[in-house]
């Protein structure tokens, strides 16, 4: 299930590491030199995503096929830009806070553009650029964040399984067992890359 409509993906998701500039949220903090990721490296951190049609969503099979593999049943779209999204200022504020959720967060970009900054095993962080057609899965227990691009517009479409809770738990909320669930699933992933490597 996982590897299915991967094609083209790497045209409408991108990674990289940040650099540490206190500059606007919304441009790039690209490393000098640039630093991308591969891919494969979001699925060691336990992100999950694909590539879809957002033109033809409402009828497009994979994107049923997703949400009935993973039990996807609730779905809202909403336009994050300075017209659209009541107390814009604020809602940006808080989505640039870094937090995590006890469910996985599920967004499908429609139109538009932003990043989520994700954590690394090392506690760096990534930026994931998700643009139109880009569907992503942050695991329960991941830090993470939300920012808007310099474009300042994404339409996405949010899913979840069962009835939506978007409770953020600011950082640190090392404590939560969703948290050290993710922690150990990290572990078992590098000792198995650590034994691979090692033959």
């Amino acid at each position: 299930m996982e590897i299915e409509f991967q094609d083209g993906k790497q045209e409408v998701i991108e990674a990289w590491y940040m650099d540490d500039s206190q500059e606007d949220q919304r441009l790039p903090h690209h490393r000098e030199p640039k630093e991308f990721i591969p891919l494969e490296k979001l699925s060691e951190l336990g992100i999950v995503s694909w590539r879809l049609n957002p033109d033809n969503w409402e009828n497009d099979e994979n994107l049923k096929k997703i949400r009935e593999a993973r039990g996807y049943t609730y779905m809202d779209i909403c336009d994050v830009c300075p017209e659209k999204l009541p107390n814009y200022e604020t809602k940006i504020k808080n989505f640039f806070e870094e937090h995590l959720h006890t469910d996985e967060e599920i967004r499908y970009c429609l139109e538009g553009s932003g990043y989520f900054d994700v954590r690394d095993e090392n506690d760096q962080w990534i930026r994931v650029a998700v643009k139109k057609g880009g569907m992503i899965v942050l695991p329960a227990g991941m830090y993470h964040r939300f920012t808007l691009d310099t474009d300042n517009y994404i339409k996405a479409m949010r899913l979840f399984v069962g009835d939506p809770v978007w409770t953020p738990y600011n950082r640190p909320h090392d404590h939560l067992p969703e948290r050290k669930e993710y922690l150990d699933k990290l572990v078992k992933t590098e000792g198995g890359n650590q034994a691979i490597e090692a033959r």
